[in-house]
């Protein structure tokens, strides 16, 4: 076949899918309502604008099936009490997070990976909005906009709390989230008393460390999900956590753990252990010299909570062990 003819294939190919997507969707009308016969069951047409990282979009004021592409919006809806019909998962899981409730997440329809979620499953639950980010979805927006109204965040991460509200206005849920921050910020308070107070907090330095199978170690900066949970608290920071690449993260091989030093280590790992270097590197002598080692200061703790969790729900669990590990 000629190259022209294949590259016009192609082209109408992908014009037939976003077409396709489009049809067996939600339907949604120009000035952001419900079309008629469409099969969703979004109860009204009514709308609202929102403000998002790809510009103005309109949103059904109580939207009724949601679709959310990322953790952190799959947390955001369930702390606010809305339940999704379809949610991705991390591409090492075949499940969603165990720190969220099973009797919530039981029922919610798997649509493939993040970062990789499978359009025409999302379109078969007749979706009235779509939650993600333009990090993890943005070469999709095109497609994901043709099934229903889709608000992404700019990123993911240091900025969950400014997404937390993003996903509560999209969501109608303004007033639960106004709640869900004061508890948060009571819990933070009481956290931080329990360990002793603000000045003891302060004069503790703690360091995250992340066990990457396939990759470096990765030190935790400041910028980053756990690194603003840790700024809530008051808690101290190693210098190393200023040399983080944009303030996420600084990588370092085995031969260099002794970088990670500090009162107190947190640790996890994303993949299997030995893959990652875990086991090899915590039972070296480098790692059994760190001081925090030698206090007993070391605590391994679950990566898809501390660092997937990327919300307020998983904050508050994050909040309680570390009270209990601190003070233990």
């Amino acid at each position: 076949m000629a190259p022209s003819i294949r590259r016009r294939g192609l082209a109408l190919g992908a014009l037939s899918l976003v077409g396709a997507l489009t049809l067996s969707a939600c339907g949604f009308s120009e000035s952001g309502g419900s079309a008629s016969g469409s099969g969703s069951d979004s109860g009204s047409a009514e709308t609202h604008t929102v403000k998002t990282a790809m510009g103005d979009v309109k949103v059904p004021v109580d939207p009724k099936r949601v679709v959310v592409l990322d953790t952190g919006e799959l947390d955001s809806a369930l702390t606010l009490g809305v339940q999704p019909v379809g949610a991705t998962h991390s591409a090492s899981e075949d499940s969603f997070p165990s720190y969220l409730p099973a009797d919530r997440t039981k029922d919610i329809k798997e649509v493939g990976e993040i970062a990789n979620p499978n359009l025409e499953t999302v379109a078969s639950l007749k979706p009235d909005l779509i939650l993600t980010s333009k990090v993890r979805d943005g070469d999709r927006y095109e497609q994901l906009k043709a099934i229903a109204p889709t608000v992404m965040t700019e990123s993911t991460g240091t900025a969950w709390k400014e997404n937390f509200q993003l996903h509560a206005e999209a969501l109608g849920k303004q007033a639960e989230a106004k709640k869900v921050v004061a508890d948060y910020d009571a819990h933070v308070a009481k956290v931080t008393e329990a360990i002793g107070g603000k000045e003891k907090a302060a004069d503790t330095d703690v360091n995250f460390v992340r066990f990457v199978e396939g990759a470096d170690i990765r030190i935790y900066g400041k910028q980053n999900y756990i690194g603003s949970i840790l700024a809530d608290l008051g808690m101290g920071r190693p210098a190393i956590t200023d040399k983080a690449k944009d303030g996420f993260s600084y990588d370092v091989s085995p031969e260099k753990i002794d970088l990670a030093d500090a009162d107190v280590v947190f640790t996890s790992t994303y993949g299997d252990p030995a893959k990652a270097g875990t086991t090899k590197t915590m039972n070296s002598g480098l790692w059994k010299g760190l001081k925090a080692s030698k206090d007993g200061k070391v605590f391994k703790v679950d990566d898809r909570l501390w660092i997937a969790g990327i919300g307020y729900t998983a904050a508050g669990q994050i909040l309680d062990e570390f009270q209990t590990k601190m003070t233990g």
